[in-house]
This record gives structure tokens, C-alpha cells and sequence, in this order.
């Protein structure tokens, strides 16, 4: 009964929101042509001087770049590397926060109060004053912006799971667990996480669209990505000095930037209704 009534309220969420429904048929797509972008005719690398910046056309549909590369093939390959970084770096950061988040909120005292304060610090820091400092230490390239946004945007999920812990610990079969002597770990792991799986599941899936924001903004900024590897966050980089004779090198990864962190966005709330389906409103 509860699995049909759950069914019906995820059915009539969908109904009242169809931009859920874009967005999902949205980034199954984008996923899919990123996956498969090597079999695009073209070689995302390979320059022809004497074909660059040209406009769409029937050979190439999305136009060439500066150097004569064919656009719409450097933009798939672009998008595998922003979906790339997106979830590698929400599932680190997920896994920092739910770690600290459950510690701080099931043990509380001395330990909470420790991890909190440092949860405090690093957020009184804006995001990218801290990402951007701490990019300096690392190596450009792919591995260097995940672990960046990875390592240092868990505090918000942190939170959020602490203040779930605090609830679920306070809950009868919580309490019978510990009375039985149940170890600490067994009680977390089987009582206490399955209880804030909700929470956390939102957060990542909002995470993703954050750590695509991130790093487009970190490779606009020529701190992301290097060439001859690219993503729509330096593909935006590199358009800026050709905005009035080849804008499409702005707008394409521009629009497709926008169109994935909406889209992830409309996810979550979905998601949200799945796994807590009185957040519908009656």
C-alpha cells in the first residue's frame, strides 16, 4: 500500500512538474553523446589553421575554433570531462561530509563541539577565495580540480547530516541498540545511516551540479582542466577573445552549462519526493 501511494505521489509530482521530466531526458542525453563522442568523424585535437572560426555549417554543426578544431566534438568531449569531475567530486565530498557529519552528530560533546567549530572556519571562508588558494598548491590538470572541490566543499553536507544524526539518535531503536550493547559502529552503519540516506542522497545529487559550477568557474578562471584536454568551463575561457567574431564559442558551452546545473537541480526534487513523499504538497 505504502510502495502504491509512494508511486502515485512521484507520478503526480511529475504531472505538476514537467521540467523534471526535460531534465532527465536532458541529461541522459548529454550523458550518452559524451560517452560516446569518439565517434564523432572529427579529432577533438587536431588543428586546421585554415578552417578556423567558421560558423556552423553542414560539415561542421557547431562550427571550428581558433585553431580550426570542430567545435561540437570539442563540447562533447568537454561535457565528459565536466559530468567527470561532477560526480567524482560530489561522491568525495559526499563521503568527507557524511563522515564527519554522522561522527560530530551520533558522539556529540567534546568531539562536536571540535568538528564544528572547524566546519565554522572553513565556511565563514567564500568558496572560491578557499578553491582558488588552495588550486595554487596543486598541479593543474584533471585529478588536481577534483580532489580540490572534493576536499573542500563537504561542509554543507556535514550540516545537514549532523543535524539529522542528532535527531536519529534520540529514536527508540536507536536508544535499544545502545542498550544492548550493540558496538558503535554496527549502530551507525545499520540504524543511524539508513535513517539520514534521505538527506544525504539530495545533497549529492545537488552536489554534482555545485562541483560543475565550480569547476567551470575554476577553468574560466585557468585554473581547471589544461589543453589540450577541455571542458565547458575552459572552453569559455578560451572564447573570450573571439566573443564578437564567433560568439557560438561562448554560447554553446555557455547554454550547456546552464542547462546540466538546472536540470541536476530538477533531479533533486524529484529525488526528494521519491525518498520523502510528504515533502509533496497537498
Amino acid at each position: 500500500m505504502m510502495n502504491s501511494r509512494r508511486l502515485q505521489q512521484i507520478r503526480t509530482e511529475i504531472k505538476h512538474n514537467r521540467a523534471i521530466v526535460a531534465a532527465a531526458v536532458f541529461l541522459v542525453f548529454v550523458a550518452a553523446v559524451s560517452i560516446l563522442a569518439f565517434l564523432s568523424p572529427f579529432d577533438p585535437d587536431r588543428m586546421d589553421v585554415l578552417h578556423r572560426l567558421e560558423g556552423p555549417s553542414a560539415l561542421h554543426w557547431a562550427g571550428t575554433d581558433d585553431i580550426g578544431r570542430d567545435y561540437l566534438t570539442r563540447v562533447l568531449y568537454g561535457g565528459r570531462i565536466s559530468l567527470l569531475v561532477g560526480v567524482v567530486a560530489m561522491l568525495i565530498s559526499t563521503a568527507i561530509g557524511v563522515l564527519i557529519g554522522t561522527a560530530s552528530g551520533y558522539f556529540g560533546g567534546l568531539l562536536d563541539s571540535l568538528l564544528m567549530r572547524f566546519v565554522d572556519i572553513l565556511s565563514s571562508i567564500p568558496w572560491m577565495i578557499l578553491v582558488t588558494v588552495i588550486s595554487i598548491y596543486f598541479k593543474p590538470g584533471l585529478q588536481a580540480i577534483i580532489l580540490v572541490i572534493g576536499l573542500f566543499t563537504w561542509m554543507p553536507i556535514a550540516r545537514l547530516v549532523r543535524a539529522e544524526t542528532l535527531s536519529v539518535r534520540e529514536r527508540e531503536y536507536v536508544l535499544y541498540a545502545r542498550s544492548i550493547d550493540q558496538s558503535e559502529l554496527f549502530t551507525t552503519v545499520r540504524h543511524v545511516l539508513p535513517s539520514v540516506l534521505p538527506t544525504i542522497t539530495v545533497a549529492a545529487t545537488t552536489g554534482i551540479a555545485d562541483a560543475i559550477m565550480i569547476e567551470s568557474a575554476l577553468s574560466f578562471l585557468g585554473m581547471g582542466v589544461q589543453q589540450p584536454m577541455s571542458s565547458w568551463g575552459s572552453m569559455l575561457n578560451r572564447a573570450q577573445g573571439f566573443l564578437s567574431r564567433a560568439p557560438y564559442m561562448a554560447i554553446i558551452p555557455g547554454v550547456m552549462i546552464v542547462l546540466t546545473v538546472f536540470s541536476f537541480n530538477k533531479i533533486g526534487d524529484l529525488v526528494r519526493v521519491m525518498i520523502e513523499p510528504r515533502a509533496i504538497e497537498k
